[in-house]
């Protein structure tokens, strides 16, 4: 648990200090991301991104692992 919780902590370090490189990347805003604008109301569901992100811990999770 204890090596765990140092490398997410660390994955969050690493992520943090990419913050603005990945958002230049178009990481965020990719074709199946909604968006909703209104007057008084902006709804943003990153539902691609999330999925990508998804697979990507899961494939980083499961090289670890073994």
């Amino acid at each position: 648990m204890q090596r765990f919780l140092i490398l997410l902590g660390l994955v969050l370090l690493v992520l943090g200090l990419l913050w603005p490189l990945l958002q230049k990347s178009g990481l965020g805003r990719l074709p199946g991301d909604i968006l909703v604008r209104r007057e008084n109301f902006t709804f943003y569901f990153p539902i691609t991104t999330s999925i990508l992100l998804s697979l990507l811990f899961s494939l980083l999770w499961w090289l670890f692992r073994r």
